[in-house]
């Protein structure tokens, strides 16, 4: 499946246009390079803007009610029980690409030893997007420090056919709850 638009799409510095799964004329949503648990996707809006505050009053509309949107598949695609849903506004709160976005996390009951452990994940230098990539960019695939998510398997960088192919079926389930919205 080719990408759902043949314009080119930024998150920051960076092309994503190959991970995003779902458009509306303001907002895209992007699957993760590194998630911090399965079903961690990223929603931003099309125009480059570090802040909050310097979006639109359209804008900021059209970027929750696509959270919203895209809450509904990943929740249900990924059978979780509830979400975490952030928004890291500065540098100085953790957000690494300065451009404004909001983390959709899905969680299942006993997912993580703590319900809370989220946010000590999404603060740790692994969890860096920017670092993860310029990394990715430049080729380099080295393992993170991050903890595993599962006992059995270390968290790694996904390969771009990886993140492709997750795009393409979170875009077919995002149009069957869009129909299903009609």
């Amino acid at each position: 499946m080719p990408p759902l638009t043949t314009d080119v799409i930024k998150f920051g510095a960076f092309v994503v246009t190959n991970q995003v799964f779902h458009l509306t004329p303001l907002s895209y949503a992007l699957v993760n390079l590194k998630p911090l648990l399965p079903g961690h996707v990223l929603v931003s809006p099309r125009r480059l803007v570090p802040r909050i505050h310097d979006l639109s009053a359209a804008e900021v509309q059209d970027l929750f009610l696509t959270v919203q949107r895209v809450s509904r598949t990943i929740e249900r695609v990924f059978g979780a029980s509830a979400l975490n849903i952030a928004v890291q506004d500065g540098e100085d709160a953790g957000q690494s690409v300065p451009h404004v976005h909001a983390h959709i996390i899905p969680r299942k009951k006993q997912d993580l030893p703590r319900p809370d452990a989220i946010y000590g994940m999404m603060e740790s230098d692994d969890a860096d997007l920017a670092n993860q990539l310029t990394t990715r960019d430049k080729g380099d695939a080295r393992r993170g420090t991050f903890p595993a998510v599962d006992a059995d398997e270390d968290r790694k960088p996904r390969s771009g056919d990886e993140m492709n192919k997750e795009a393409e079926w979170l875009a077919e389930e995002m149009a069957k709850d869009t129909e299903k919205e009609r």
